[in-house]
């Protein structure tokens, strides 16, 4: 009998639409108006089409793809910001999706105050933030500037912020988008080896990057979008092979 397989996330027959409204409406009246006469037209898009695959709890999987391809799409379904158009997605325990970094945050607020207001939706609870303040503050290189409002900040400053929160957590899946090239070279290399760390929990990854050394450097599995359809997955040497002769 097969030994059964840990599995941390499904991804079954996936696919998303959009659509692409052909026209600006200016008003709800107009949109009625020319709706009534026949006059709105949709151009309908698959930005995902029947995507299945499966990871293992601890495995790290690098999503390749040219721009388009549909990399970040897929990451924000499976964290839940997109409801699939058909298909479905199965996954086990707590997700910390670094997707847009300090996406939530309130710029009229300072860093402490984002703290706890970013961590809140997050799902981490105060006494979780008030443990973990410090160690935020101090990986996010921002002491001399946690009681300044965010609208101060660089953007590269409120990166460090955003990442500094998400992976305060021990998450079971973590999706990274981009997300560890912000900030200077200093700061990208201690970002990786946090979450590098992370790998010792047996953390499942996800992980969108431009760099192919990157990510054959932390993933264990990879695949390859193009146009909203899974043209190749599996272990990170041969997929990596086969999107090195698709750019090339």
């Amino acid at each position: 009998m097969a030994e059964k397989k840990n599995i941390a996330l499904k991804v079954d027959d996936v696919s998303i639409k959009f659509n692409l409204s052909q026209e600006k409406l200016d008003s709800l009246k107009e949109f009625v108006f020319k709706f009534v006469q026949g006059k709105v037209k949709y151009d309908e898009f698959w930005a995902l089409k029947n995507i299945s695959f499966e990871l293992e709890k601890g495995d790290r999987l690098g999503i390749l793809g040219l721009n388009g391809a549909g990399k970040s799409t897929i990451l924000k379904v499976i964290a839940g910001v997109y409801r699939p158009t058909e298909g479905k997605v199965t996954k086990k325990g707590v997700i910390a999706p670094l997707l847009e970094l300090g996406a939530g945050f309130d710029m009229q607020y300072t860093a402490r105050e984002n703290i706890y207001l970013y961590g809140a939706v997050l799902g981490y609870k105060k006494e979780f933030i008030d443990e973990k303040f410090d160690e935020i503050i101090d990986f996010a290189e921002l002491r001399k500037f946690v009681d300044v409002p965010l609208k101060n900040y660089s953007s590269g400053m409120k990166s460090r912020l955003g990442f500094a929160i998400c992976t305060a957590v021990n998450p079971d899946i973590l999706i990274l988008d981009e997300v560890l090239s912000v900030g200077d070279a200093k700061f990208r290399k201690k970002s990786e080896k946090k979450v590098t760390d992370m790998f010792a929990n047996n953390t499942t990854v996800l992980f969108v990057s431009h760099s192919l050394e990157q990510v054959q450097r932390i993933c264990n599995k990879a695949m390859i979008l193009d146009h909203g359809e899974l043209v190749a997955f599996g272990d990170i040497d041969s997929v990596s092979k086969q999107y090195q002769k698709m750019i090339n």
